[in-house]
Order: C-alpha cells, then structure tokens, then sequence
C-alpha cells in the first residue's frame, strides 16, 4: 500500500519544516498550508490520512477548519495542536470534530505515536465496512468448477492478485468479468479500501465525465452543486471500469492522465486533484482491433493491458456446468428457505449440451426461473425454459421421444395458461389422455395454471 498522507496547518515555517522533517523520516508524505484558505484547498486536493492543524492561524482558528474539513471527507481524524490549552476549548475542538487535542510544543516522538493509532483506527473502520459489505454481497467464487480452462485462470490470477498494475479482464459477456475483478481487489492489498465500479456501455460521453471525474457547481446546465466523482470516491481502492472499451474517445486522455500522473480535474474545475488507485477494466471487444480502427486510442491500450487476464467462456467449460448449477440451486432455495434444490439427470444433461450464449449470466437465470416457477423438487428437463429458441432447437435434436413429448405437452400448457381441457383440444387427445400423460411424465400442472378448468 502507498505511504500515509499528513497535512500540516501552521502559519510558522520553522515548526512546519521540523515535524515535515521528523515524520518523512519515519515514512509518511507530509503535505503543508500555512491558511486557513490553503488547508481547505490543499485538503480537498490531496485527501491527506490525518490532518494536523495548529489551533490559531492568520485568517481564523481551528474552530473554524474543523466543520468545513469534515464537510469535504468526515472519515479524515483532525488533530489540533494550541500553545494556550484548556478543557473548554478542547472540550470545543472535539464537538467540531477533532480526534486529538495536543498542546505545544508537542513531542514529535508522541506526535508520531497519536498519528499512527489514528490511522490504525481508520484502517480498521475502513476494514470493518469493507467485511460486512462482502457479508452483505452474495458473490460467486469465480474460479468454480474443475476445468482445465479455469483452473489455469485461477493460477495465472492469483500471481495478479497482490499487483499494483492496471489488469485488463477480457471474456464475453456474462462470462464472470465482474467476478473476477471483485475476487483480484478483495484479496490484494488494497481490500480494506473502497471497490468501485463503472459500466462504461451504460452511460454518455458527458454523464461518464461528471461520473468518473466529479464536477463543479455551475459546471453545466443542473450541476446545482458540486459532486464527487467516483475517482475520489475509490482513492487509496480499486476502480473497475466495465467495458472500457465502449468509453468515448473524448474520455480516454483524461483516463491517461489519471494512470501515468495520479491526477484529473474535475469538470468546470481548473486545479488539478490527486487520487491512487488501481484500475482494473474489463471488456468483451477486441481492444487490439478497436485500436488499429481508432475507436480506441493505442497509449491508453498499452496502459491498461499491462496484465491481461482472459475468462473463458461457458460453452469451453462445459464439465464445470453442473457444479455452477448446484451452486446457484443451493444459494436460490437457501434465500427462498427451501434447502437446496437438485437436478434430475435429464435437466443436467440438458443444461450441458445447451450453447449459453450468455455465459454464465444465462445459466443463472434459467435456472431462478425455473426454481420460482416449478411445483418443487429437483428440476426436470421440462422445468427449464432456455432464452434462445434457436439454440433451444438444438438443443431438442439430442432429446428422447419422452422429452419431446413432455416439451410439448408444457408448451401447450402455457399457452393455454394451464386449462387442460383447452390443451388437450389443441394437442388432439381426449381429457383422460392428457391427465394420463401429465402424470407419467411428472408434469406438475401449477407452473401453468393461472385458474382451475
């Protein structure tokens, strides 16, 4: 992780150059401001870890500081140091938000020691959230299944995972891209700090600006007031732009900037911020190409490739099928309190020979369409409604005469929304027939019908 940032506030050069002195030596960058006015902006710009601010300065007093610095980032501790200390005014200092109130001259060995354990108890706040944000989360391990294809992805992954560099996750879509990108931050260095998350396809050119970078107030027509852009928001974390490659080529240099110089500035702003993260971004396009079409710009290519992790696709995995099914079974009939939910032969060997062209995506949601509407138990073949006919066809050329039959049967069940007289007009067969039918093939009536016959 990057070095602890101090802010030093005070109007005294020579108390200013000694701390600065004593605390680069022992690991932190330390940044000054010798206003009230110049704390503020240098506050905002560089977002220190701590910041250190004497109580009487040129143009007002820590009194006045405090409550505008927690305006900006309340999670930053202040400290406040006074050569006039008493009870009301640290007792006055704490309720403007100060975690520390120091009198001077302040030991610099005691000083050190006050802005290690603050940063230690930010860290573990920080580390805190981010462990009941991933309770909150039901993510899905994305190395499941026994494959060669995923088991080479997880090692070539787990070599990535405690780098620094940009990675570029390619794959189609639905493929677990996003999976990925979570796993890689959640177990680097940076896990306790925020993981952001930005899907490049959804948004504008100017929404993706005011997005990524913040904005002023003014800045364009609405921008009433200022915002934070997702950027700052993932300092110090990871930012996961998702389908970089669909990013307007307008947005691109400014993207550059932020990875080669750790700065950008927001729109309608003229002073630069400064931000540490690590990219990780994702697409299912062909960056190579898109850059030898200039749809995508070169430097930037080169910048963010600088790890390329692939994943493959569900149709080149298709053993680890049954296990990623078994896996979404359990989590839908655990969060529906029903235990989990088996499959019988016939719907794993169907959901195995199907193509999944929306990867893995697809195969969860057929399968929680086919949990909510089943009458219970493990699923059948006929429980399972896949999204493209096309494929689905396919599909049914390596089906028994039996499955045939029960397709069809359910097809016209739900057409005729469950009244089996109606099918069994529309199929050519008597009432009794069609009963006979329905049960022989364990087609439970209650995913069809909406009233009785």
């Amino acid at each position: 992780m990057t070095r602890t940032r101090i802010l030093l506030v005070d109007d005294e050069p020579g108390v200013r150059l000694g701390m600065r002195g004593y605390l680069t030596a022992h690991g932190f960058d330390v940044d000054e401001a010798q206003s009230l006015a110049e704390a503020q902006e240098v506050f905002r710009t560089h977002r220190p870890d701590v910041a250190v601010v004497d109580y009487r300065m040129p143009d007002g007093t820590a009194l006045e500081l405090l409550p505008r610095l927690k305006e900006i980032d309340a999670a930053v501790p202040l400290v406040v140091l006074t050569g006039h200390g008493s009870i009301e005014l640290a007792v006055q200092a704490v309720k403007e938000g100060a975690e520390q109130f120091l009198t001077k001259p302040v030991e610099l060995a005691v000083l050190k020691v006050v802005l290690e354990r603050l940063v230690a108890q930010r860290r573990e706040r920080q580390r805190l959230r981010a462990d009941l944000s991933r309770t909150a989360r039901a993510t899905v391990d994305p190395f499941l299944g026994t494959s060669a294809a995923i088991q080479g992805l997880r090692a070539e992954a787990g070599r990535m995972q405690h780098s620094d560099s940009p990675v570029l996750v390619t794959g189609e879509t639905g493929s677990g891209k996003s999976v990925l990108a979570r796993w890689l931050h959640e177990g680097g260095p940076r896990a306790d700090a925020p993981f952001v998350d930005l899907n490049c396809a959804a948004l504008s050119k100017d929404l993706l600006d005011s997005e990524l970078f913040g904005h002023e107030k003014g800045a364009f027509t609405g921008a009433v007031a200022a915002k934070q852009g997702l950027l700052e928001v993932a300092d110090r974390g990871t930012l996961f732009l998702d389908e970089i490659g669909d990013m307007d080529m307008a947005v691109q240099p400014k993207l550059l900037k932020v990875l080669e110089e750790k700065r950008f500035r927001r729109l309608g702003d003229v002073r630069d911020r400064r931000v540490d993260v690590r990219l990780i971004a994702a697409t299912h396009q062909d960056l190579g190409v898109a850059t030898r079409e200039k749809r995508f710009r070169s430097d930037l290519y080169f910048r963010v490739s600088t790890l390329i992790l692939h994943v493959p696709a569900l149709r080149e995995r298709t053993e680890d099928i049954p296990v990623l099914a078994r896996h979404f079974l359990a989590e839908m009939g655990g969060a529906r309190g029903r235990g989990g939910v088996g499959l019988q032969p016939d719907a794993e060997a169907a959901l195995t020979r199907y193509p999944w062209p929306g990867n893995i995506r697809e195969l969860r949601n057929v399968l929680e369409r086919a949990v909510l509407l089943s009458g219970g138990g493990p699923l059948s073949r006929g429980d399972l409604r896949f999204e493209s006919s096309a494929d689905e066809a396919r599909v049914e050329d390596d089906l028994t005469l039996e499955e045939l039959e029960r397709r069809h049967i359910e097809r016209v069940l739900r057409r005729e929304n469950g009244h089996v007289e109606r099918a069994a007009l529309r199929l050519g067969i008597p009432r009794s027939s069609l009963y006979e039918r329905l049960k022989r093939l364990g087609i439970n009536r209650s995913g069809f019908q909406k009233s009785d016959p």
